[in-house]
């Protein structure tokens, strides 16, 4: 299979796909906020007279270059999830994973869910993904983390490739002699790891990106290079972009235009993906005119 870009309901995509078709699933689906959740994208310029102060000081200019935003809403969250749950169950392979990144919200209706679709004996591990960034309630502690649920197909025969996966440094590297801390040390099931920097390069302005290094960690831990890893919540394509980094081919799934737009843009140029239902090529400028070029 050739790497594939997928516009459309994701449910009636899936349900094309043959079965044990797929070695590994990561999905961000929507959190069910019930918000509009909303993201703007800036560019900094040095700037005496900014109306940002950053580092020792310094002043820059910020520059709106465009806002993205998508409801996120459910009445009946779990009637929405289940079915593209039990085609994930269907499309993996005998050996493969699935990983679904979720929120405090929902993470444990979900995890009920899955437990009837895979099996109680299938659920690997609950990941915390853990940051600091963003403001702070006082009414509550600080909701600082995201909830990841690893559910493999038969907890039998998985793959988990633990010399793959990258390493953290120790606490202490002093008591550990200088090999082991030159190594580092195996992650646990609770991960530190910064947002994506507002104006850092890997930002794209979609509105709820994940960071390339823990969709990285995933992919290296459970499929080998080759394999085909799908997302069908695709959002910003990070999944893509961390598969091509690790020599991982992919097909990425997403119903809204904005995220095709954005996939677009940071795919330009790359010959070896197929595109199913958009066409990158052609875009609405801002006038209503119809012309060609990337995004």
């Amino acid at each position: 299979m050739s790497n594939q870009i997928h516009h459309g309901d994701n449910l009636e995509v899936l349900r094309t796909l043959p079965d044990a078709g797929v070695d590994m699933i990561y999905i961000d689906p929507p959190f069910n906020t019930g918000k509009h959740q909303t993201r703007t994208q800036i560019r900094t310029t040095a700037s005496a007279n900014g109306d940002r102060v950053g580092f020792q000081g310094r002043r820059f200019q910020t520059t709106k270059i465009g806002t993205r935003s998508f409801a996120d809403a459910y009445d009946d969250y779990l009637g929405f999830l289940e079915p593209r749950l039990e085609e994930a169950y269907r499309v993996l392979t005998g050996n493969g994973t699935l990983y679904v990144h979720l929120d405090y919200r929902e993470v444990h209706y979900v995890k009920v869910l899955l437990d009837g679709i895979f099996g109680r004996a299938s659920f690997l591990n609950e990941i915390v993904w853990a940051y600091d960034y963003g403001g702070r309630p006082k009414n509550k502690w600080p909701p600082k983390h995201d909830n990841i649920l690893v559910y493999v197909k038969d907890p039998e025969n998985y793959v988990f490739n633990y010399d793959a996966i990258d390493r953290i440094p120790y606490m202490a590297p002093g008591l550990v002699g200088p090999e082991k801390a030159a190594r580092g040390k195996m992650p646990t099931d609770t991960w530190w790891h910064t947002i994506v920097p507002t104006n850092g390069r890997e930002k794209t302005g979609y509105p709820t990106q994940k960071p390339l290094g823990i969709v990285k960690r995933m992919i290296l831990a459970s499929s080998h290079p080759n394999d085909v890893v799908l997302d069908f919540f695709a959002g910003s394509g990070t999944t893509g972009e961390a598969c091509r980094q690790t020599g991982r081919r992919f097909m990425l799934v997403d119903e809204s235009e904005e995220a095709l737009k954005v996939m677009a843009k940071r795919f330009a140029g790359m010959a070896d993906i197929d595109w199913v239902g958009y066409d990158p090529v052609l875009f609405q400028s801002e006038n209503g005119a119809t012309q060609r070029g990337l995004f």
